[in-house]
């Protein structure tokens, strides 16, 4: 019984000192770590206080605080912020759909402002601006350095006063400005129209706007066609979407989708990820849809992509997209203003992240450089003269009036479709996908939307 116990004690000493043996360097460790942060800590004090009290001239000590909050959260990615009140506000009120600027989503890459896309309509927009294009000086100072917020307080000012913007834009060979007119930008987050027999959806934003004015834009237009019957497919033009609420790009993809997963989130602890399914629903009733996406689509953009291309529910047109895969939180501050931190990467729902990968399109579809008229015009001579053209040529005396009259009405289509090509070659390729889908019959495309259910 003595041995009994002895052992027992020796056992738990032996494990004390095995525990201590562990845990004792992870102690230090983490007493060393803390010990460091208070130094570090310290020292910010020290600098503050030296810039305080010794800098060449007097300074504003929340601005200096603001700019050294910022400047931590700039250093981890250039989604993660700093929103001073003011700046909160404008956010609050851009997820609205309307606030004043340029209208164009910017980023920053190498110390230059990137632009990720201009807005449709918008003064950027009118004005030329392309995704893509780095903004180098704002009214001829150098944006090179600044904080990405700073650049785009640079950019801001009263309606209607002028901007001038130097461009370096790939292709170019030398930066060329560019004049704005700074004005109220309100936000059309979707656009519809009937293009034959295929209804157009362009979503601009993913703002609080976007899902009910796109499922009831979408009803509008199938009534205006005469019912489901009478549409061929849906076009889903995100080109140029910078992006926006995660819940409204969510929204938009179970409106397409019956089942499964849509997206799924993946914090720093596995525990805080998340993940989205699709609800019973079919807004386009298994109806064939292309989606267009380029360089300029985006976070919520590419999420609609990726989902829809990974269920094949849709057929994905055009460029690659921008790659803008995570996702950011903000949080609200003390003082009315808040922290947009980086909080999570998203994946489609084959589990692929698009994190500077982008969504890559099943069909690679360039937009070519429109061509001015005067080329246009020479081509048109080049085609020459046709039979009917000559004088005194037979007519055709094997149709009756009504065939006659079906095919003007079909060239009609025809000729629309190619000056369709010439205004937005894109759409024009997304079009007649959704046309080749319609001619191989009402089974065929009920069997791609059999095959899409099943996967």
């Amino acid at each position: 019984m003595k041995r009994f116990i002895l052992a027992s004690l020796t056992g738990v000493m032996l494990g004390a000192v095995v525990t201590t043996q562990v845990a004792g360097p992870l102690l230090a460790q983490d007493a060393e770590r803390r010990a460091s942060v208070y130094e570090q800590l310290d020292l910010f004090g020290d600098i503050f206080e030296r810039i305080r009290s010794q800098y060449v001239e007097e300074v504003d000590e929340s601005e200096l605080i603001e700019a050294a909050i910022n400047g931590m959260l700039t250093s981890l990615d250039p989604h993660s912020s700093y929103l001073s009140p003011d700046d909160a506000a404008d956010m609050r009120v851009q997820t609205r759909g309307e606030f004043g600027g340029l209208g164009i989503e910017v980023t920053q890459e190498e110390g230059f402002v990137k632009v990720v896309s201009p807005i449709d309509g918008t003064p950027a927009d009118e004005a030329g601006i392309e995704a893509g294009d780095f903004i180098t000086h704002v009214d001829g100072e150098s944006v090179l350095g600044l904080g990405l917020d700073e650049a785009v307080d640079m950019m801001r000012g009263p309606v209607g006063s002028e901007i001038i913007v130097t461009v370096v834009r790939e292709g170019e060979p030398e930066p060329f400005d560019v004049s704005i007119i700074r004005d109220t930008i309100k936000l059309t987050a979707v656009r519809s129209r009937i293009q034959g027999e295929t209804v157009v959806l362009r979503i601009t934003t993913f703002s609080d706007q976007t899902y009910p004015s796109m499922a009831e834009q979408l009803a509008e237009k199938v009534e205006e066609a005469g019912g489901m019957d009478n549409v061929n497919g849906f076009v889903l033009d995100l080109r140029n979407n910078p992006g926006g609420l995660l819940t409204q790009a969510i929204r938009v993809s179970d409106a397409f989708l019956d089942a499964g997963e849509i997206v799924s989130t993946r914090g720093r602890d596995p525990q805080d990820g998340d993940r989205f399914n699709a609800e019973p629903g079919d807004l386009a009733e298994g109806k064939p849809i292309v989606v267009l996406i380029n360089g300029g689509s985006a976070s919520a953009s590419e999420i609609v992509a990726g989902a829809l291309q990974d269920h094949r529910r849709a057929i994905v047109v055009g460029t690659k997209s921008f790659g803008k895969g995570s996702v950011q939180t903000v949080m609200p501050l003390r003082g009315d203003g808040a922290m947009r931190l980086t909080t999570a990467r998203y994946y489609t729902p084959s589990g692929r992240s698009i994190q500077a990968l982008g969504v890559s399109p099943d069909i690679v579809v360039e937009q070519p450089p429109r061509r001015d008229e005067a080329e246009t015009e020479e081509e048109e001579t080049r085609r020459g003269r046709f039979e009917a053209d000559l004088r005194g040529s037979l007519g055709n005396d094997s149709l009756t009036e009504d065939e006659r009259r079906q095919i003007e009405a079909d060239r009609e289509k025809a000729e629309a479709a190619a000056e369709l090509r010439e205004q937005d070659y894109q759409l024009a390729y997304a079009i007649d996908i959704l046309k080749g889908l319609s001619a191989l019959g009402p089974e065929y495309a009920a069997a791609l939307a059999a095959r899409a259910e099943a996967n």
